[in-house]
């Protein structure tokens, strides 16, 4: 017998002896790897489709179904692995520092991201709202996963981070449908209150766009020195509320002016 043939004898015996120590192991996690990568993909689809029956933001069902979807196969990875016979001890250990380090250089950004899919999920706002956040009054334009896009209404476009949003308050002025405006006119003693109150009731009568519930409210708000204040309450919708008020006040004014009601600083 040659000294090749030894060779062959012992190679192939070690081989013979790997293979029947670790060829179960081996074909346990390729039997793990194609039936967990083709039950990740089942998930995907079933959870896409959940998503959509349960209306979650178009915005952010693909990040959050690929984001589930690639810690899975992460999972199913590394379990296969393990399988193998390999330790991931080390491996867990760097990849666990890296995680810490990233999480510390991106805060701020982790913290708008988690924001943003707080806002997509909880819809404290959607997009066409009129909001009132970080001093700035506007339109909902676009909700990102990073920030919000808001068009105020002499057209500026506000981009806000989502963790201010989520962290400080926010007025949503149009959610409701309506909103109350309201207007103080000041007259003099010698001009009569129910005189006065007739025309604005008038005026809101024929002004298209009241509504009619919630109920108006006229009074008298405040009794000075110098005269007396009427406070008009009445309710409006939300949206093209500042025009409304814009033309409900010319009306008003108008209104008053031809029932022959002075208006402070009008004379003779």
């Amino acid at each position: 017998m040659s000294l090749n043939d030894i060779d062959l004898n012992k190679l192939s015996n070690k081989a013979f002896d790997w293979l029947i120590s670790h060829g179960p192991n081996i074909l346990l996690g390729l039997v793990v790897l194609f039936a967990g990568w083709w039950l990740i993909k089942w998930f995907g689809k079933w959870l896409q489709s959940s998503m959509h029956k349960k209306d979650v933001n178009p915005s952010l069902r693909p990040f959050l179904n690929n984001l589930i979807i690639i810690a899975l196969r992460i999972m199913l990875l590394m379990g296969v692995v393990q399988l193998f016979g390999y330790e991931l001890t080390t491996l867990t250990v760097l990849f666990g520092g890296l995680s810490v380090a990233a999480g510390l250089a991106l805060s701020g950004t982790l913290q708008n991201f988690a924001s943003g899919v707080l806002i997509l999920l909880l819809k404290p706002f959607v997009v066409g709202d009129n909001i009132i956040a970080q001093g700035q009054e506007g339109t909902v334009t676009s909700i990102q996963i990073f920030y919000t896009i808001v068009t105020t209404f002499d057209n500026r476009t506000v981009v806000i981070p989502n963790g201010k949003l989520s962290n400080e308050v926010i007025i949503n002025i149009s959610t409701k449908g309506s909103r109350r405006l309201d207007i103080e006119i000041k007259f003099g003693y010698g001009i009569d209150y129910d005189r006065v109150a007739e025309v604005i009731h008038k005026t809101v009568d024929e002004f298209k766009s009241s509504l009619k519930t919630p109920e108006r409210r006229i009074g008298i708000s405040v009794l000075e020195e110098s005269g007396y204040k009427v406070s008009v309450n009445i309710w409006v919708k939300a949206h093209g509320f500042t025009d409304t008020k814009l033309a409900f006040q010319k009306e008003l004014m108008d209104n008053l002016k031809n029932s022959g009601l002075k208006l402070p600083g009008m004379t003779d």
